[in-house]
C-alpha cells in the first residue's frame, strides 16, 4: 500500500460541511433533503452526532409500509454512529468503515460534524482500485461474445 496512504488525514478528502437534520425531522423531509442537497445520508444532529440516516434507510421504511409524513427520523436513524477524527489517516478510515460495516463515516471534532467521509471518496483517493475501461472493444466482444 502506497506510504501516502498511511499518513493522508481524512480531512484531506472528506465532504464539508456536513448536511443534518434533527430527530423531529420527518422521513418524507430527509428525503427532501437528501434529494435537494444531492447526498447519500444526513447526520442527525447539529452539536452532536445523534444518529445518522441513509438513503437505504428510507428505502428500507418506503418497503416496510411506514408513513413518510407521520415517522420521524429519530425512529429510523442508526444509533450510535461511528465516527473518526479529521487528522486521522484515510488507511483508518478504510479500515473502520470495514470492520464495522458502514459506508458514511461521519467525521467529528469534540464531538460535533465537520465532514463526512463515504466509500465512494475511499474509491477516488485509491486510484489502484479504480476500474479502467479500455478504449476500444476487443475484437471478441463486436461479435457479441464476452468472458
Amino acid at each position: 500500500m502506497p506510504e501516502e496512504t498511511h499518513e493522508t488525514p481524512v480531512s484531506d478528502i472528506m465532504s464539508s460541511p456536513v448536511v443534518t437534520v434533527t430527530q423531529e425531522t420527518t422521513i418524507a423531509e430527509a428525503a427532501g433533503v437528501l434529494a435537494d442537497e444531492h447526498v447519500g445520508s444526513l447526520v442527525v444532529g447539529d452539536d452532536i452526532i445523534e444518529g445518522i440516516i441513509t438513503e437505504t434507510d428510507i428505502v428500507r421504511a418506503v418497503g416496510d409500509g411506514i408513513s413518510l409524513d407521520e415517522t420521524t427520523v429519530a425512529e429510523i436513524m442508526t444509533d450510535p454512529v461511528v465516527t473518526i477524527r479529521p487528522h486521522e489517516s484515510v488507511q483508518v478510515a478504510g479500515e473502520r468503515m470495514g470492520h464495522n460495516g458502514v459506508k458514511k463515516l461521519p467525521v467529528t471534532e469534540d464531538g460535533e460534524p465537520v465532514g463526512i467521509v463515504t466509500t465512494t471518496d475511499l474509491a477516488h483517493f485509491f486510484p489502484r482500485n479504480r476500474i479502467k475501461m479500455a478504449s476500444q472493444p476487443e475484437r471478441d466482444v463486436e461479435e457479441g461474445e464476452f468472458e
